[in-house]
């Protein structure tokens, strides 16, 4: 599984651009399928297995998409202006650098550098792709970009860009890998959706949701951690197991669905945490509310540095949550 997030992490898929990771997951995936298909909003869409008896129609989502930058101006030196597709957090820019769709690759820095004292908006930086002129930059407004920074293995953790929510992909896959090799049946129908656009909006779930009516649903993401010092003050730590969500900003999860989870999690000795996350949301806050409403839930990966061009997991957590995700699919949901 490391390898195959190493390969995911490394095609880049800002929002609404997914199409290049999307066919490498469909490619991963096909001969394990029951089902695939692409809907109109870009959403590779998986079904394995049928509803049996005490089973459930189960949507399981995680993102495709990145956050990226798209190019708003270019001037007569060449330099690019830029605006953020996603949560773009301004400290994490300067002197980083991005690589656009066409592999063109540039620097981001700021007017009056080395004089600012404080982080400054995004509308006082700009990317420099070594162009002298306007006439030698390759860049065309509204051509986006995303963070271009290595893989690092660190062992025990791996630091890299768009771990936010390529890990969560790596966990679906490797589920879906283990729900086909299994001898036993699972007792429920499972959609495996990689959702678009979720940076931007939420936008692929939703749509998704109201095509398969789920009974069940569950986003795979990543959450903050409150480990680091004078971090946020958060019960997730990086190490300590997977994070079961009981509220973010964007919604409070069903507490059947997380009883679910939490005696699942116990019953396979699966070490988890419970999570209150005050920034930020999932895709199960778009499923939750589609149609008549959805039961939901997330199941998520601790993870330091969200959003910046160096996010960090623990293998192990990321190891527990695909084992922890199989098992929920062999396990009946005892809900209403």
């Amino acid at each position: 599984m490391k390898s195959l997030l190493k390969s995911l992490v490394e095609i880049p898929a800002p929002p609404g651009h997914e199409k290049e990771l999307r066919d490498f997951v469909r490619e991963e995936i096909e001969t394990m399928a029951d089902e695939i298909r692409v809907d109109s909003m870009g959403n590779l869409i998986v079904r394995k297995g049928e509803v049996r008896e005490g089973g459930k129609r189960i949507m399981i989502a995680s993102h495709l998409d990145e956050i990226g930058l798209i190019a708003t101006h270019i001037d007569k030196r060449g330099f690019i202006r830029f605006t953020n597709m996603g949560g773009v957090y301004p400290s994490y820019l300067l002197g980083g650098r991005v690589r656009f769709l066409d592999g063109t690759r540039g620097v981001i820095d700021v007017e009056g550098s080395g004089k600012r004292k404080k982080v400054p908006g995004l509308d006082k930086m700009y990317i420099d792709i070594g162009a002298e002129n306007e006439n030698q930059c390759s860049i065309d407004i509204g051509d986006v970009a995303v963070f271009d920074r290595p893989w690092l293995d660190l062992g025990k953790r791996v630091v890299s860009k768009a771990l936010d929510d390529r890990v969560g992909v790596a966990v679906m896959v490797e589920t879906l890998r283990k729900v086909h090799q299994s001898p036993k049946r699972t007792p429920h129908e499972s959609w495996f959706v990689f959702s678009n656009q979720e940076e931007v909006g939420l936008r692929g779930a939703g749509p998704a949701a109201y095509q398969l009516e789920p009974d069940i649903g569950l986003a795979i993401d990543v959450t903050r951690t409150g480990d680091t010092p004078q971090g946020v003050k958060m019960d997730v730590s990086l190490g300590e197991g997977p994070a079961i969500k009981i509220r973010d900003k964007g919604m409070l999860s069903h507490p059947e669905v997380v009883d679910w989870m939490i005696d699942v999690a116990r019953k396979h000795k699966i070490s988890c945490q419970r999570e209150v996350l005050e920034r930020g949301t999932t895709d199960a806050a778009s499923i939750q509310l589609t149609r008549g409403g959805v039961p939901s839930g997330c199941l998520s990966i601790p993870c330091r540095y969200v959003h910046s061009p160096s996010e960090m997991v623990d293998w192990d957590d990321v190891q527990q949550a695909a084992i922890l995700l199989e098992k929920l699919l062999f396990e009946p949901f005892l809900g209403s």
